[in-house]
């Protein structure tokens, strides 16, 4: 029985660092005070090379206002199918703030993937990459240019 149990504990020491780490990640994304509807918001990863990764978070649930959003939708649609179930909430007001929490591999850290925002208004603007903030090991904030105020990434 012990030779059994150490073999398990070598077994599991030599497999551990072969298996993918992964971590919670949390993108607070903070609107400016405007006038006017809800903002519709896609939170997205993309790789190294610009082109879409995944969504992470779509904030409105009208999907007729999908297209607004126009960095996402033309990311998402070259790349085929759009599964948003679990992903998706309430729009966001004039200056409230909305917390996205992914669980990214760590490989993913310090290697050229960004977190973007896209943002739309009914009867307002339209804003392909609002804010875009590099998927640091570090905490960071940039500030966006519609109506994004502040996106800010922590670990």
């Amino acid at each position: 029985m012990k030779k059994l149990a150490a073999l398990l504990m070598l077994a599991t020491a030599l497999s551990a660092p072969s298996v993918a780490m992964a971590r919670d990640v949390s993108i607070q994304t903070s609107l400016v005070q405007y006038a006017g509807h809800a903002a519709y918001l896609a939170v997205y990863l993309t790789n190294p090379d610009g082109s879409y990764n995944s969504t992470l978070w779509v904030s409105g649930q009208k999907s007729k206002y999908y297209g607004d959003l126009r960095g996402w939708a033309r990311a998402v649609s070259s790349g085929g199918s759009l599964n948003l179930d679990g992903i998706t909430g309430a729009s966001v007001g004039s200056g409230e703030t909305l917390t996205v929490h992914a669980n990214l591999a760590d490989t993913l850290l310090d290697a050229g993937y960004q977190i973007r925002v896209d943002s739309a208004v009914e009867n307002g603007g339209q804003y392909a990459d609002d804010a875009v903030i590099d998927l640091t090991s570090t905490p960071v904030t940039v500030s966006g240019t519609g109506y994004v105020n502040t996106i800010s990434l922590g670990l």
